[in-house]
This record gives C-alpha cells, structure tokens and sequence, in this order.
C-alpha cells in the first residue's frame, strides 16, 4: 500500500532528479561547536617535551541532521588543544551541500562533501569536519532501522573490552595512579594504560613498577610514549619494558615514522600500537603495507568518519591485525563490536556531561546499548557549554 506521504514525497524527489529508489531527503542540518572544559590540566610526553601545552579544554563540533519524513542523526569531531573554530568554519561552508540528498547515500555523501572542500586536503582538518556530517548520517540510518549501530554494521559481539586511560597521565602522582587504577577496575574496567615518556626513563619504570605491583600481574596494562621517543630510546625503553607484560606498547615513535616502528615491531615481543594521530585511511596503509603495528589504532572522527573506519577496518583484518580505536567511545564501542577478532575500546569519561546517557560496563567489558543508532543525546549542559551555531535549510 503506497500512502499519500509517500506518493507525494515521490513527486518531489522525481522533480529533483531523484531516482524512485530515493525515499527521503535530507531537509535540515545544525551545527553547534561545544567546547568542554577539562577539570584537571592534562599533561602527556608531548607536555614534558616542551612540544605542547597542558591541555585544559576539548572542542567539539556536533552535527545534528533532520529529513522531511522526520528522521534524524547526530555526529560529532573534535579537536584538542586548537583546531576547533576551524572545524566549525569548515562544516558551515560545505553544510549545504547535503540539503535535498538522500541520506542513504552515505559513500556518495562523503565524496561529495570531501570534493567540496578538496582545495584544502583530503585528509586532517577537511575530513575531520567531514566526519561529524558522516557519522550523523550512519546514525541516522540505523535509527530508521531501529538499530544500534553494531548491529545495522553486523556485530560479532555485544561487548568489547575496555581500558582506561585518564587515569594514567603523566601529570598524576604515582600513588594517585594507583588510586584511580584501584577506581577503575572496580567499576568493571578490565584494562589500564598508563603514560610514559618522562626525559628520565628510569621514572617511567619505577612508575610502572609501582603500578604493576599494586594490581598485579593479570590485569592487562598498556603504555603510551606519545610520539616522544627516538629511534634508539624506544628500542632501549622497548626492551626494558618486556619483563612488564605489556598487551601493547603506544606510539614510542613519531606517528609518521613508519619505518621506525616496523623495524621496532619487529625487535621486540611486546606489541606495538599506533595510529591514532593519523588523518586519513591512506596514511594508515603506510603503517599496514610496511608492518609497522601489530595494532592499529584509528580514531573514526580524524579519519573522516565511519564510511573510512570501515574502510580501513576491512584493510586491517585482512592484515591480521588487532584493532584498539582511540578516544570517542560513544562511536566507537560500535565500531569495535563489528570487527571480526577481538578489539580494545578505550573508556574516557570526559566525554561523558555532552550526553543524557551513560554506557554500561561490567566484567571487563563495555556493552554495546539496545538505544538505536549511537544511542546519545546532547545534554542540556552541551547546549550550556555550546558557543556557536549555524543552522541551513528547514526542519520538517
């Protein structure tokens, strides 16, 4: 039985060129750039190279879609320390694009958006923007499913693994370290990751000897360098850190240094993880086709979205690779759940005051919500923290 909306929505595809396979058409799009403030100044290597400053905030540009049959989707990029207000001023340029497509038309979407702004790159900043309108639109589409996004993917899982991070930087005491490992893996977490790259690495052991000590020796850790070692200080900090049992050692080298981190991969028996600072899938297939991680780690906001991940997703199982995405669990944990072996997901909790729901962890692991879609909503304390919007076509 075809309906009077239908017939009518089909005339005005019809008279736009759309094909009948097109039901629905985009006819709303907001964007809002939120800035989160951070409780504590955030310190990593990066902070004790004199490279960066300590990191107090985390902006956030959301995209929020609307269809004239009333469906909607959100997504979200971010960027830390700068890079935000340019974010923003991208999405609003290439917003109106999208105005009249089909949202099912994710693949075809992104290149469009992509080729709009193709001037500045196809990789970093432009794609970043990208992404937030990309995941937006897989959110969408599983929320007209009336699916979690696992499952619209093809879940071989209904929960991941989890670590957690925040409670590791560098800028914390030991003993508060081991307070908040304490804290994590009561509330269910299963993993840690604790930062090193101090300038005297015998801190880093003494740090992560204490840690061991404190929870013992099967509880997963990991460590993260953050890019700031040399060649031969991650290979001597490498080998020193074998007798820890590490699940994986974190970019010991500058994320562009493919070479150095194959040869470095291949040297030691600890895993080595890398990927999270890289903008693009083709970057990241520098690091496959040269066998410089045994697990990757792309963060789906950087490289363009969840159209890429997949992408790349695919690439990597292929390779038989690990996966363990960065950051952004709320997307994320969906991602994860629908890679064939078995993945990490990194638990940040900073994210947490953007959204009206919580996600659920229990025995080591984080479940993926029954919510469809991603299963977020912006808070009122999102819409508090917001500090510019922009709004193109008309909500149905």
């Amino acid at each position: 039985m075809v309906t009077t909306t239908q017939t009518t929505t089909k005339a005005a595809h019809a008279a736009h060129g759309a094909g009948e396979a097109t039901l629905d058409t985009i006819s709303w799009i907001k964007l809002s750039s939120v800035t989160l403030p951070l409780a504590t100044p955030v310190s990593d290597a990066k902070v004790l190279t004199g490279r960066q400053k300590p990191m107090t905030e985390v902006a956030f540009l959301f995209v929020e879609l609307a269809t004239e049959a009333g469906h909607q989707g959100i997504g979200f990029s971010y960027s830390k320390r700068a890079g935000g207000p340019g974010l923003f001023a991208h999405a609003q340029e290439i917003a109106p694009n999208l105005i009249g497509e089909d949202p099912s038309d994710i693949g075809r979407l992104w290149t469009k958006l992509v080729w709009a702004g193709a001037s500045v790159g196809r990789s970093g900043l432009a794609t970043q923007a990208v992404a937030a309108f990309d995941i937006a639109l897989w959110d969408l589409k599983a929320k007209r499913a009336g699916l979690p996004l696992a499952k619209l993917l093809g879940a071989h899982r209904d929960s991941v693994r989890c670590y957690n991070t925040s409670g590791g930087f560098l800028h914390t005491p030991t003993e508060e370290v081991l307070e908040n490992a304490t804290a994590s893996l009561a509330s269910g977490i299963s993993g840690l990751k604790i930062k090193v790259g101090h300038p005297d690495g015998k801190q880093d052991l003494r740090r992560l000897t204490a840690v061991r000590e404190h929870v013992g020796d099967d509880v997963p850790l990991m460590v993260d360098a953050n890019q700031q070692w040399d060649r031969p200080t991650a290979q001597r900090m490498g080998r020193a850190l074998e007798e820890f049992g590490l699940v994986w050692i974190e970019e010991p080298l500058d994320a562009y240094d493919a070479q150095g981190h194959a040869a470095l991969a291949a040297s030691l028996d600890t895993p080595v993880a890398t990927g999270e600072m890289l903008a693009s899938v083709a970057e990241h297939w520098e690091l496959i086709r040269t066998g410089a991680a045994d697990i990757i780690q792309p963060d789906a906001p950087r490289i363009g979205g969840i159209t890429q991940f997949l992408k790349l997703a695919a690439l990597a199982d292929h390779h038989q690779l690990q996966l363990a995405p960065h950051f952004a669990m709320e997307i994320h944990l969906h991602l994860a759940a629908a890679y064939p072996s078995e993945p990490w997901v990194e638990h940040f909790d900073w994210l947490e005051p953007l959204f009206n729901e919580r996600l659920h962890i229990s025995d080591g692991r984080m479940h993926v919500p029954s919510r469809p879609g991603l299963g977020i909503t912006l808070s009122d304390q999102a819409r508090a923290w917001t500090r510019a919007t922009y709004e193109t076509g008309t909500r149905a």
